[in-house]
Protein backbone atom coordinates (compact mmCIF):
# COMPACT_ATOMS: atom_id res chain seq x y z
CA UNK A 1 0.00 0.00 0.00
CA UNK A 2 1.39 3.39 -0.95
CA UNK A 3 0.37 6.67 0.64
CA UNK A 4 -3.21 6.06 1.79
CA UNK A 5 -4.48 4.10 -1.20
CA UNK A 6 -4.38 0.34 -1.61
CA UNK A 7 -5.13 -1.14 -5.03
CA UNK A 8 -5.82 -4.84 -5.16
CA UNK A 9 -5.75 -6.74 -8.44
CA UNK A 10 -8.67 -9.10 -8.47
CA UNK A 11 -10.33 -7.75 -11.63
CA UNK A 12 -10.85 -11.22 -13.04
CA UNK A 13 -13.01 -12.16 -10.06
CA UNK A 14 -15.02 -8.98 -10.42
CA UNK A 15 -15.75 -9.68 -14.07
CA UNK A 16 -17.30 -12.98 -13.04
CA UNK A 17 -19.39 -11.45 -10.29
CA UNK A 18 -23.08 -10.78 -10.74
CA UNK A 19 -23.20 -8.38 -7.74
CA UNK A 20 -23.68 -4.74 -8.81
CA UNK A 21 -20.75 -2.42 -8.21
CA UNK A 22 -20.81 0.53 -5.83
CA UNK A 23 -20.31 4.06 -7.11
CA UNK A 24 -16.96 4.77 -8.74
CA UNK A 25 -15.38 5.67 -5.40
CA UNK A 26 -12.56 3.91 -3.53
CA UNK A 27 -13.63 1.70 -0.66
CA UNK A 28 -12.91 3.71 2.49
CA UNK A 29 -11.59 1.53 5.29
CA UNK A 30 -11.68 2.42 8.99
CA UNK A 31 -10.13 0.36 11.77
CA UNK A 32 -11.81 0.24 15.17
CA UNK A 33 -9.82 -1.34 17.99
CA UNK A 34 -9.70 -1.58 21.77
CA UNK A 35 -11.15 -3.54 24.67
CA UNK A 36 -14.63 -4.22 26.05
CA UNK A 37 -16.16 -0.81 25.42
CA UNK A 38 -15.07 -0.99 21.80
CA UNK A 39 -16.68 -4.43 21.72
CA UNK A 40 -19.83 -2.78 23.09
CA UNK A 41 -22.25 -4.06 25.72
CA UNK A 42 -25.40 -2.12 24.86
CA UNK A 43 -28.33 -4.42 24.12
CA UNK A 44 -30.62 -3.58 21.23
CA UNK A 45 -33.50 -3.62 23.74
CA UNK A 46 -32.23 -0.28 25.12
CA UNK A 47 -32.83 1.55 21.83
CA UNK A 48 -36.28 2.84 22.84
CA UNK A 49 -34.61 4.89 25.58
CA UNK A 50 -32.74 6.85 22.90
CA UNK A 51 -36.04 8.14 21.59
CA UNK A 52 -37.19 9.38 25.00
CA UNK A 53 -35.09 12.56 24.72
CA UNK A 54 -35.82 15.09 21.94
CA UNK A 55 -32.08 15.64 21.49
CA UNK A 56 -31.39 12.01 20.60
CA UNK A 57 -34.68 10.94 18.98
CA UNK A 58 -33.39 11.92 15.50
CA UNK A 59 -30.38 9.63 15.99
CA UNK A 60 -32.70 6.73 16.80
CA UNK A 61 -34.56 7.36 13.55
CA UNK A 62 -31.28 6.82 11.70
CA UNK A 63 -30.71 3.55 13.55
CA UNK A 64 -34.13 2.07 12.74
CA UNK A 65 -36.27 1.33 9.75
CA UNK A 66 -39.84 2.72 9.65
CA UNK A 67 -41.12 -0.59 11.02
CA UNK A 68 -38.82 -0.30 14.06
CA UNK A 69 -36.34 -2.97 13.00
CA UNK A 70 -32.60 -2.16 13.19
CA UNK A 71 -31.21 -0.53 10.10
CA UNK A 72 -28.92 -2.51 7.82
CA UNK A 73 -26.48 -0.17 6.10
CA UNK A 74 -26.49 -0.19 2.32
CA UNK A 75 -22.93 1.00 1.81
CA UNK A 76 -21.15 -0.07 5.00
CA UNK A 77 -19.70 -3.51 5.69
CA UNK A 78 -17.87 -4.79 8.73
CA UNK A 79 -15.32 -7.47 9.54
CA UNK A 80 -15.22 -8.11 13.28
CA UNK A 81 -12.53 -10.23 14.95
CA UNK A 82 -12.96 -11.07 18.64
CA UNK A 83 -13.07 -13.95 21.12
CA UNK A 84 -10.56 -15.84 23.25
CA UNK A 85 -10.17 -18.12 20.25
CA UNK A 86 -10.30 -15.26 17.72
CA UNK A 87 -13.05 -15.69 15.17
CA UNK A 88 -14.41 -13.39 12.49
CA UNK A 89 -17.95 -12.38 11.63
CA UNK A 90 -18.59 -10.12 8.69
CA UNK A 91 -21.34 -8.69 6.53
CA UNK A 92 -23.35 -5.50 6.01
CA UNK A 93 -23.21 -3.28 9.08
CA UNK A 94 -26.19 -3.66 11.39
CA UNK A 95 -26.76 -4.43 15.05
CA UNK A 96 -25.20 -7.51 16.65
CA UNK A 97 -21.55 -6.60 16.17
CA UNK A 98 -21.15 -5.66 19.83
CA UNK A 99 -19.80 -8.06 22.46
CA UNK A 100 -20.69 -11.69 21.78
CA UNK A 101 -20.23 -14.95 23.67
CA UNK A 102 -19.88 -16.73 20.37
CA UNK A 103 -17.70 -14.55 18.11
CA UNK A 104 -19.37 -15.95 14.99
CA UNK A 105 -22.96 -15.15 16.03
CA UNK A 106 -25.14 -12.09 16.53
CA UNK A 107 -24.87 -11.10 20.18
CA UNK A 108 -27.79 -8.68 20.19
CA UNK A 109 -25.57 -5.77 21.22
CA UNK A 110 -23.88 -2.76 19.69
CA UNK A 111 -20.63 -0.96 20.26
CA UNK A 112 -19.52 2.36 18.75
CA UNK A 113 -19.26 0.75 15.30
CA UNK A 114 -22.99 0.97 14.58
CA UNK A 115 -23.52 4.71 14.66
CA UNK A 116 -19.95 5.31 13.51
CA UNK A 117 -20.84 3.50 10.30
CA UNK A 118 -24.24 5.16 9.97
CA UNK A 119 -22.74 8.62 10.44
CA UNK A 120 -20.00 7.89 7.93
CA UNK A 121 -22.50 6.61 5.38
CA UNK A 122 -24.46 9.85 5.71
CA UNK A 123 -21.31 11.92 5.11
CA UNK A 124 -19.25 9.89 2.64
CA UNK A 125 -20.02 8.94 -0.95
CA UNK A 126 -19.09 5.43 -1.91
CA UNK A 127 -18.58 2.16 -0.03
CA UNK A 128 -17.20 1.89 3.51
CA UNK A 129 -15.58 -1.01 5.34
CA UNK A 130 -15.08 -1.19 9.10
CA UNK A 131 -12.44 -3.57 10.44
CA UNK A 132 -13.09 -4.05 14.13
CA UNK A 133 -10.73 -5.91 16.46
CA UNK A 134 -11.64 -5.74 20.16
CA UNK A 135 -11.25 -7.95 23.18
CA UNK A 136 -12.46 -7.38 26.72
CA UNK A 137 -10.03 -7.01 29.61
CA UNK A 138 -6.97 -6.05 27.56
CA UNK A 139 -4.29 -3.50 28.42
CA UNK A 140 -2.13 -1.21 26.35
CA UNK A 141 0.86 -1.82 28.60
CA UNK A 142 0.91 -5.56 27.79
CA UNK A 143 -1.78 -7.00 25.48
CA UNK A 144 -1.78 -4.23 22.86
CA UNK A 145 1.78 -3.14 23.63
CA UNK A 146 3.30 -1.76 20.42
CA UNK A 147 6.69 -3.04 19.22
CA UNK A 148 8.41 0.35 19.70
CA UNK A 149 7.58 0.28 23.42
CA UNK A 150 9.98 -2.61 23.88
CA UNK A 151 9.46 -5.45 26.35
CA UNK A 152 7.36 -4.98 29.47
CA UNK A 153 9.69 -4.36 32.43
CA UNK A 154 8.48 -4.94 35.98
CA UNK A 155 9.21 -1.94 38.17
CA UNK A 156 10.95 -2.04 41.53
CA UNK A 157 7.78 -2.07 43.62
CA UNK A 158 6.34 -4.95 41.59
CA UNK A 159 9.50 -7.02 41.99
CA UNK A 160 9.60 -6.37 45.73
CA UNK A 161 5.96 -7.47 46.03
CA UNK A 162 6.63 -10.66 44.06
CA UNK A 163 9.58 -11.50 46.33
CA UNK A 164 7.47 -11.03 49.47
CA UNK A 165 4.82 -13.31 47.98
CA UNK A 166 7.45 -15.94 47.23
CA UNK A 167 6.67 -15.97 43.53
CA UNK A 168 9.04 -17.19 40.84
CA UNK A 169 10.10 -13.94 39.18
CA UNK A 170 11.70 -15.65 36.18
CA UNK A 171 8.43 -17.46 35.43
CA UNK A 172 6.47 -14.22 35.80
CA UNK A 173 8.81 -12.47 33.36
CA UNK A 174 8.51 -15.31 30.86
CA UNK A 175 4.71 -15.31 31.07
CA UNK A 176 4.57 -11.54 30.63
CA UNK A 177 6.94 -11.70 27.66
CA UNK A 178 4.69 -14.27 25.96
CA UNK A 179 1.60 -12.08 26.50
CA UNK A 180 3.25 -8.83 25.45
CA UNK A 181 1.92 -7.46 22.18
CA UNK A 182 -0.23 -10.52 21.41
CA UNK A 183 -3.36 -8.52 20.62
CA UNK A 184 -1.45 -5.83 18.77
CA UNK A 185 -0.18 -8.54 16.44
CA UNK A 186 -3.62 -10.14 16.08
CA UNK A 187 -5.05 -6.72 15.18
CA UNK A 188 -2.42 -5.98 12.52
CA UNK A 189 -2.61 -9.50 11.07
CA UNK A 190 -6.39 -9.30 10.72
CA UNK A 191 -6.29 -5.87 9.10
CA UNK A 192 -3.75 -7.10 6.57
CA UNK A 193 -5.81 -10.21 5.87
CA UNK A 194 -8.96 -8.21 5.18
CA UNK A 195 -7.14 -5.65 3.04
CA UNK A 196 -5.53 -8.43 1.00
CA UNK A 197 -8.99 -9.44 -0.27
CA UNK A 198 -11.68 -6.81 0.42
CA UNK A 199 -14.12 -8.57 -1.89
CA UNK A 200 -14.39 -11.43 0.60
CA UNK A 201 -16.18 -9.00 2.94
CA UNK A 202 -17.53 -6.41 0.49
CA UNK A 203 -19.20 -8.32 -2.38
CA UNK A 204 -19.32 -5.37 -4.79
CA UNK A 205 -15.76 -4.21 -4.14
CA UNK A 206 -14.29 -2.72 -7.31
CA UNK A 207 -10.59 -3.55 -7.53
CA UNK A 208 -10.14 -1.18 -10.47
CA UNK A 209 -11.04 1.69 -8.13
CA UNK A 210 -9.27 0.25 -5.10
CA UNK A 211 -9.53 1.03 -1.42
CA UNK A 212 -8.19 3.64 0.96
CA UNK A 213 -7.16 3.03 4.55
CA UNK A 214 -8.83 6.16 5.86
CA UNK A 215 -8.70 6.16 9.66
CA UNK A 216 -8.24 4.42 13.00
CA UNK A 217 -10.36 4.66 16.18
CA UNK A 218 -8.98 3.51 19.54
CA UNK A 219 -11.29 2.95 22.52
CA UNK A 220 -9.65 1.27 25.50
CA UNK A 221 -8.32 2.16 28.93
CA UNK A 222 -9.98 0.39 31.84
CA UNK A 223 -7.28 -2.23 32.45
CA UNK A 224 -4.55 0.41 32.46
CA UNK A 225 -6.54 2.85 34.57
CA UNK A 226 -6.97 0.38 37.44
CA UNK A 227 -3.46 -1.12 37.31
CA UNK A 228 -1.59 0.11 40.39
CA UNK A 229 1.32 -2.22 39.65
CA UNK A 230 2.20 -0.82 36.24
CA UNK A 231 1.32 2.72 37.33
CA UNK A 232 2.41 2.91 41.01
CA UNK A 233 1.96 6.71 41.13
CA UNK A 234 -1.39 6.78 39.36
CA UNK A 235 -2.98 8.97 42.03
CA UNK A 236 -0.49 11.73 41.31
CA UNK A 237 -0.04 14.13 38.37
CA UNK A 238 1.95 12.42 35.59
CA UNK A 239 1.33 9.03 37.21
CA UNK A 240 0.11 7.68 33.88
CA UNK A 241 2.78 9.28 31.70
CA UNK A 242 3.85 5.86 30.45
CA UNK A 243 0.38 5.34 29.00
CA UNK A 244 0.81 8.52 26.94
CA UNK A 245 4.23 7.34 25.79
CA UNK A 246 2.99 3.89 24.79
CA UNK A 247 -0.06 5.38 23.08
CA UNK A 248 2.20 7.56 20.93
CA UNK A 249 4.32 4.48 20.13
CA UNK A 250 1.13 2.63 19.23
CA UNK A 251 0.09 5.31 16.73
CA UNK A 252 3.53 5.40 15.12
CA UNK A 253 3.75 1.61 14.90
CA UNK A 254 0.26 1.17 13.45
CA UNK A 255 1.07 3.74 10.79
CA UNK A 256 4.40 2.06 10.00
CA UNK A 257 3.02 -1.49 9.96
CA UNK A 258 0.16 -0.47 7.66
CA UNK A 259 2.30 1.89 5.55
CA UNK A 260 0.07 4.91 6.20
CA UNK A 261 2.32 7.67 7.61
CA UNK A 262 -0.47 10.16 8.30
CA UNK A 263 -3.34 7.81 9.08
CA UNK A 264 -6.03 9.87 10.89
CA UNK A 265 -6.31 8.61 14.44
CA UNK A 266 -9.14 9.13 16.96
CA UNK A 267 -8.50 8.33 20.63
CA UNK A 268 -11.67 7.65 22.58
CA UNK A 269 -11.00 8.88 26.13
CA UNK A 270 -12.66 6.70 28.76
CA UNK A 271 -15.57 8.50 30.40
CA UNK A 272 -17.10 5.99 32.82
CA UNK A 273 -18.56 7.95 35.71
CA UNK A 274 -19.21 11.07 33.67
CA UNK A 275 -17.70 14.49 34.09
CA UNK A 276 -15.31 14.87 37.01
CA UNK A 277 -14.92 17.89 39.31
CA UNK A 278 -11.25 17.15 39.96
CA UNK A 279 -8.61 16.52 37.29
CA UNK A 280 -8.62 12.95 36.02
CA UNK A 281 -5.00 12.02 35.48
CA UNK A 282 -5.76 8.97 33.38
CA UNK A 283 -8.05 10.83 31.01
CA UNK A 284 -5.37 13.49 30.64
CA UNK A 285 -2.82 10.80 29.80
CA UNK A 286 -5.11 9.22 27.20
CA UNK A 287 -5.65 12.53 25.43
CA UNK A 288 -2.06 13.76 25.67
CA UNK A 289 -0.70 12.23 22.41
CA UNK A 290 -3.14 14.36 20.39
CA UNK A 291 -1.21 17.44 21.53
CA UNK A 292 2.16 16.24 20.27
CA UNK A 293 3.44 18.45 17.41
CA UNK A 294 4.16 15.42 15.21
CA UNK A 295 0.47 14.45 15.37
CA UNK A 296 -0.93 17.90 14.64
CA UNK A 297 -4.16 17.67 12.62
CA UNK A 298 -3.85 13.88 12.28
CA UNK A 299 -4.65 12.71 15.83
CA UNK A 300 -7.52 13.88 18.00
CA UNK A 301 -9.00 12.85 21.34
CA UNK A 302 -12.73 12.51 21.95
CA UNK A 303 -13.97 12.80 25.52
CA UNK A 304 -16.74 10.26 26.13
CA UNK A 305 -17.66 11.47 29.65
CA UNK A 306 -20.30 13.90 28.29
CA UNK A 307 -22.25 10.90 27.00
CA UNK A 308 -22.49 9.23 30.41
CA UNK A 309 -26.16 8.82 31.29
CA UNK A 310 -26.28 10.23 34.82
CA UNK A 311 -29.98 9.48 35.57
CA UNK A 312 -29.32 5.81 34.91
CA UNK A 313 -26.10 5.95 36.93
CA UNK A 314 -27.93 7.40 39.93
CA UNK A 315 -30.55 4.69 39.66
CA UNK A 316 -27.79 2.09 39.35
CA UNK A 317 -26.36 3.24 42.68
CA UNK A 318 -29.75 2.91 44.37
CA UNK A 319 -30.32 -0.57 42.96
CA UNK A 320 -26.83 -1.63 44.01
CA UNK A 321 -27.45 -0.44 47.57
CA UNK A 322 -30.61 -2.53 47.76
CA UNK A 323 -28.91 -5.55 46.21
CA UNK A 324 -26.02 -5.29 48.67
CA UNK A 325 -28.45 -5.77 51.54
CA UNK A 326 -28.53 -9.47 50.66
CA UNK A 327 -24.76 -9.58 51.17
CA UNK A 328 -25.10 -7.99 54.60
CA UNK A 329 -27.76 -10.48 55.65
CA UNK A 330 -25.71 -13.46 54.50
CA UNK A 331 -22.78 -12.06 56.51
CA UNK A 332 -24.96 -11.61 59.57
CA UNK A 333 -24.67 -7.81 59.47
CA UNK A 334 -28.27 -6.50 59.46
CA UNK A 335 -27.20 -3.31 61.24
CA UNK A 336 -26.11 -1.91 57.85
CA UNK A 337 -29.69 -2.21 56.59
CA UNK A 338 -31.17 -0.74 59.76
CA UNK A 339 -29.48 2.58 59.00
CA UNK A 340 -32.30 3.07 56.47
CA UNK A 341 -35.74 3.36 58.15
CA UNK A 342 -37.43 1.86 55.10
CA UNK A 343 -35.10 -1.12 55.10
CA UNK A 344 -35.38 -1.55 58.85
CA UNK A 345 -39.18 -1.69 58.77
CA UNK A 346 -39.24 -4.28 55.98
CA UNK A 347 -36.47 -6.34 57.59
CA UNK A 348 -38.49 -6.65 60.80
CA UNK A 349 -41.21 -8.38 58.77
CA UNK A 350 -38.83 -10.98 57.37
CA UNK A 351 -36.27 -11.53 60.16
CA UNK A 352 -37.01 -14.59 62.37
CA UNK A 353 -36.94 -14.14 66.14
CA UNK A 354 -33.71 -16.13 66.41
CA UNK A 355 -32.05 -13.91 63.76
CA UNK A 356 -31.28 -16.89 61.53
CA UNK A 357 -32.67 -15.71 58.21
CA UNK A 358 -32.93 -18.21 55.36
CA UNK A 359 -31.96 -17.63 51.75
CA UNK A 360 -35.63 -17.67 50.75
CA UNK A 361 -36.39 -15.00 53.36
CA UNK A 362 -33.43 -12.92 52.17
CA UNK A 363 -34.74 -12.97 48.62
CA UNK A 364 -38.25 -12.04 49.75
CA UNK A 365 -36.83 -9.14 51.77
CA UNK A 366 -34.73 -7.82 48.87
CA UNK A 367 -37.68 -8.01 46.50
CA UNK A 368 -39.92 -6.03 48.85
CA UNK A 369 -37.12 -3.60 49.75
CA UNK A 370 -36.45 -2.87 46.07
CA UNK A 371 -40.16 -2.31 45.37
CA UNK A 372 -40.29 0.17 48.24
CA UNK A 373 -37.17 2.06 47.18
CA UNK A 374 -37.49 1.98 43.38
CA UNK A 375 -40.78 3.10 41.86
CA UNK A 376 -42.36 1.20 38.98
CA UNK A 377 -41.69 4.17 36.72
CA UNK A 378 -37.98 4.16 37.55
CA UNK A 379 -37.80 0.37 37.15
CA UNK A 380 -39.19 0.85 33.67
CA UNK A 381 -36.57 3.50 32.94
CA UNK A 382 -33.86 1.08 34.07
CA UNK A 383 -35.20 -1.70 31.86
CA UNK A 384 -35.46 0.62 28.86
CA UNK A 385 -32.05 2.25 29.25
CA UNK A 386 -29.51 -0.05 30.89
CA UNK A 387 -28.28 -3.56 30.18
CA UNK A 388 -24.84 -3.91 31.76
CA UNK A 389 -22.41 -2.72 34.43
CA UNK A 390 -21.06 0.78 35.11
CA UNK A 391 -17.64 0.00 33.59
CA UNK A 392 -19.50 -0.78 30.35
CA UNK A 393 -21.33 2.55 30.37
CA UNK A 394 -24.28 0.72 31.94
CA UNK A 395 -24.87 -1.07 28.64
CA UNK A 396 -26.79 2.02 27.56
CA UNK A 397 -27.56 2.12 23.84
CA UNK A 398 -27.98 5.89 24.00
CA UNK A 399 -24.46 6.33 25.35
CA UNK A 400 -22.82 3.96 22.87
CA UNK A 401 -24.74 5.50 19.97
CA UNK A 402 -23.61 9.00 20.88
CA UNK A 403 -20.02 7.82 21.32
CA UNK A 404 -19.97 6.16 17.90
CA UNK A 405 -21.43 9.28 16.31
CA UNK A 406 -18.84 11.47 18.05
CA UNK A 407 -15.99 9.25 16.84
CA UNK A 408 -17.23 9.54 13.26
CA UNK A 409 -17.62 13.30 13.47
CA UNK A 410 -14.10 13.62 14.86
CA UNK A 411 -12.76 11.44 12.04
CA UNK A 412 -14.51 13.57 9.45
CA UNK A 413 -12.94 16.69 10.92
CA UNK A 414 -9.50 15.11 10.63
CA UNK A 415 -10.16 14.13 7.04
CA UNK A 416 -11.00 17.73 6.15
CA UNK A 417 -7.51 18.92 7.18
Amino acid sequence: MTARTLLLSITAILLCSSVPRCAEKPLKVYILAGQSNMEGHAKVETFDYIGDAPQTAPLLQQMRNPDGSPRVCERVWISNLTGSEPAERFGPLTTGYGARRDPAEDGGKIGPEYTFGITMQNAVDGPILLIKTAWGGKSLHTDFRPPSAGPYVFNKSQLEKFEKQGKNIDELKATRLEATGKYYRLMIEHVRRVLADPKRVVPNYDASVGCELAGFVWFQGWNDMVDSGTYPNRREPHGYDNYSKWMADFIRDVRADLDTPNLPFVIGVIGVGGLEKDPDFFRQAMAAPADLPEFHNTVTAVQTAPFWEQPLADLSDEIAAVTKSAYYLRKGQPFHIRKDPVGAAILDKHMPADGKITEQQIRAFVKEYRAAKISAEREEMWTRGASNARYHYLGCGKTLALIGQAFAEAMLRLERH
